[in-house]
């Protein structure tokens, strides 16, 4: 079956921070027999199995597009040029899907990337994350996606299950809302974190993007508490001028090899205190796979994932997250909640290849090919 995937923030390279799970979805669907992949996306590594359905003017505007930050921090932070961007990028949409209207299914990453299928009652499952939370916030912005979506099969796909009631409210009776989770990589459950135990100084570590709402509580919090044998790490392109406390060690943007060799064996933790509309953070699924155990605010996102005491910890206040550090200084504690962590990833998320087969599912669905 022909599905044209739509994505539009890529991964440049292996290097590259930015949405690796589109790379690591779209490498899983090239593995499988019953798609043809046609990909339109930023420039970056693809299989070669995987058709290119861009232009060469698109190539060259979207790689510009990841040169500015991508799509989503240009409409963050950039109040007049937003307007201009978005427009553009829905005309863009608009030409490819009037260019591949032989497509059996579209899957479409990102609700607002789906406002360009007007009038073209193609077949769609769209992965809805997060960050689309903020968009239906947009004045008409549901009417609109509703117009768009009534006029075909649809199944929307968030990539948590937390994020179903709000989608039925909206869209339940004009699509189909069907949590499909994204995977982790075979290696993050590969790693050996033993020598936790011979570690002199603790060293938490905090991936994220630099963002006042993905900072959260985490510098107002840590104050006092990270020195001696305490230490925070943090990791992440900075996105918004933030002040950096003397006692954080921040190391700017990483990239997966780096956390998979050298810190995830070695930290003691993951701090994640974020306020942001948060879907299902892909590091967080990383680090319970490798049996990292997580500290995290009290936010849907992070409820979904971990339950307090039993797959993580869970901080609500100054004095939960200072407890919540010490009970996971001991190694015990540490391993025991680590190993619980990884065991409900490869039980409720699996891998890359579980879940293509989850999408490959979704697209047969809706378009009864079974083959």
């Amino acid at each position: 079956m022909k599905v044209l995937m739509i994505s539009s923030s890529y991964p440049h390279n292996a290097e590259d921070w930015r949405v690796r799970f589109a790379s690591d979805l779209v490498y899983a669907m090239a593995s499988k027999n019953q798609v043809r992949l046609h990909l339109w996306a930023p420039p970056g590594e693809k299989p070669s199995a995987v058709m290119n359905a861009l232009t060469d003017e698109e190539s060259i505007w979207l790689r510009k597009l990841m040169d500015q930050g991508g799509i989503a921090h240009i409409l963050r932070t950039r109040a007049i040029q937003r307007i201009f961007v978005a427009a553009r990028l829905l005309y863009k949409l608009r030409k490819v899907y009037r260019r591949h209207t032989d497509a059996d299914v579209i899957h479409i990453n990102w609700l607002q990337n789906a406002l360009p299928l007007w009038g073209i009652p193609k077949p769609a499952v769209i992965s809805v994350l997060g960050s689309d939370y903020g968009l239906l916030r947009l004045p008409g912005m549901i009417p609109m996606l509703r117009k768009v979506i009534r006029e075909r099969l649809c199944i929307l796909a968030p990539n948590a299950d937390w994020m179903v009631k709000r989608l039925e409210k909206y869209f339940g009776d004009i699509a189909e809302i069907l949590p499909i989770p994204f995977g982790v990589k075979q290696m993050w459950f590969d790693i050996n974190r033993k020598q936790i135990h011979l570690q002199r100084r603790r060293k938490w570590i905090a991936v994220l993007r630099v963002t006042k709402k993905k900072i959260g509580s985490l510098f107002s919090w840590g104050e006092t508490i990270f020195e001696g044998e305490d230490e925070l790490h943090l990791f992440g392109p900075m996105q918004e001028q933030t002040a950096i406390p003397s006692w954080v060690h921040y190391h700017g943007p990483t990239n997966p090899a780096e956390l998979h060799d050298k810190w995830f064996p070695e930290a003691t933790g993951l701090i994640t205190l974020s306020n942001h509309d948060e879907g299902r953070p892909q590091v967080m699924l990383e680090a319970m796979a490798a049996k990292l155990p997580i500290i995290a605010s009290d936010i849907p996102a992070h409820r979904n994932m971990i339950e307090h005491l039993k797959t993580g910890w869970i901080a609500n206040q100054r004095e939960d997250f200072l407890e919540g550090l010490r009970w996971l200084s001991d190694s015990d504690n540490n391993m025991q909640i680590g190993q619980a962590a990884c065991e409900w990833v490869g039980r409720e998320i699996g891998t890359w290849d579980d879940c293509a087969e989850r999408y490959i599912a979704a697209y047969k669905k809706l378009t009864g090919i079974e083959k």
